[in-house]
């Protein structure tokens, strides 16, 4: 039973020391995510981000750290962006792509030692950046040149400072730390609008209440029907004799998620859907022909429903984009004819690869539409209710990292537990 496992978690030493452990590095996040930087006033910062959708959003993910103006400003947003670049630079260049998917886990570690190097440069600039549109919105004051250097290096060793502290939660095995983080600073805005809405509450709405419950409650159940699917393609092994023995002749399956690519599609497209809406507010204070342009850009990015078609379009995008990176139907048939596997009714080899290929882009239809419907349904449920307090509730980013979190970190929870299960026989 559930409680039983919670139990055994705190019963042993070991991952109770780990579980405690991650327990102190959320609190060491949210802490940095309080601490102004100093020299900087926050008085009108707060109300900034309540007008504004794009830093809105930046907000939300960084577990209010922008709006407080902390050493946590930008969140994971440069390693995020790194990974990116890199990812797609392997559509590129070959020796990328060979480090990345066929040198193992040295290759990875060499792969993930690229992006950490090239989080810094970015986060200094997104760093610089923020700066510079706030100041020109009159947010802060101008800085000097003194305190502008402070400034950047504070919010690049704090970038720094929570990468590190995701991939020590990752070693310790008890989830993935950089989504952890990104959940966590999700879940810090659920009490603030748990009471603004018992202070806003209006009894008219009650009729709203019960249906973006109901909502809440059939999207939830959605979301982790369709994270947990799986599409199983039927696999054999030929039987084979080694001495007096006679090895396989068994039958398993090969599972295909529908939503391989998890959350890293709508996080792929955020990213680039909020340049647009960045870049227009650092230029959208010049005057002439630039402020112009840059003023109708923004416009047209901020209308919902140009907003809302493109992020579905990306979403859609980078669900086939991530999956073609991460997964290789190629090197699977390979790897199952080394092993003596095969599909039924078949060929080994090339045959296997384009019918695991057939397959997955069928399934992968299915994950990329639900992936684009739940990342905009935030926008037609509150049209539908009226309530926006608890968007995250209902679709979105949001709720398909908390949920996605959770079901990941049960899982490697369970495989710790059942490992020490093992060990006590």
């Amino acid at each position: 039973m559930w409680y039983e496992k919670i139990l055994f978690l705190f019963k042993n030493k070991e991952l109770r020391i780990k579980f405690l452990f991650v327990i102190f590095l959320f609190v060491v996040f949210r802490l940095a995510a309080n601490i102004p930087i100093p020299g900087i006033g926050v008085e009108d910062l707060r109300k900034f981000f309540d007008q504004n959708q794009v830093f809105g959003l930046l907000n939300l993910f960084t577990g209010g750290a922008l709006s407080n103006f902390s050493l946590a400003l930008l969140g994971l947003g440069p390693y995020i962006t790194a990974t990116i670049i890199l990812q797609l630079l392997t559509m590129i260049f070959p020796a990328l792509e060979k480090l990345y998917k066929e040198e193992g886990q040295a290759g990875r570690q060499k792969f993930n030692q690229y992006s950490r190097l090239l989080t810094i440069p970015l986060a200094a600039f997104e760093g610089y950046g923020m700066l510079t549109i706030f100041a020109k919105q009159n947010i802060i004051s101008d800085l000097s040149f003194p305190i502008m250097i402070s400034a950047i290096l504070t919010i690049t060793a704090g970038a720094m400072f929570l990468m590190w502290i995701g991939e020590i939660i990752s070693e310790q095995g008890m989830g993935n730390g950089i989504s952890l983080l990104i959940f966590a600073g999700i879940v810090a805005g659920i009490p603030i609008n748990i009471f603004q809405t018992f202070v806003t509450f209006d009894a008219s709405k009650i009729p709203s209440y019960l249906v973006f419950a109901v909502l809440s409650v059939a999207i939830i159940a959605g979301v982790v029907l369709i994270t947990e699917a799986r599409r199983n393609i039927p696999v054999s092994y030929a039987k084979r004799v080694r001495g007096m023995k006679m090895y396989g002749g068994t039958s398993t399956y090969l599972p295909l998620s529908v939503n391989p690519a998890g959350v890293m599609p709508i996080i792929f497209a955020l990213s680039i859907l909020l340049f647009p809406g960045m870049i227009a507010n650092y230029f959208g204070t010049y005057a002439g022909v630039v402020g112009t342009v840059a003023t109708s850009i923004g416009l047209f990015f901020g209308n919902v429903w140009v907003n809302g078609a493109l992020y579905f379009l990306l979403v859609v995008l980078f669900t086939y984009f991530y999956t073609a990176v991460t997964f290789d139907p190629k090197t699977i048939s390979e790897n199952l004819q080394k092993m003596g596997g095969f599909v039924p009714g078949v060929r080994p080899g090339q045959s296997t690869a384009i019918f695991m290929k057939h397959i997955l882009n069928r399934v992968l239809f299915t994950g990329a539409v639900f992936l684009g419907l739940i990342a905009i349904l935030p926008s037609i449920v509150a049209g539908a209710t009226g309530i926006t307090g608890f968007a995250f509730l209902v679709g979105g980013t949001s709720l398909l990292i908390v949920v996605s979190v959770v079901l990941d970190t049960v899982r490697q929870i369970n495989a710790q537990l059942q490992m020490r299960e093992y060990e006590t026989f």
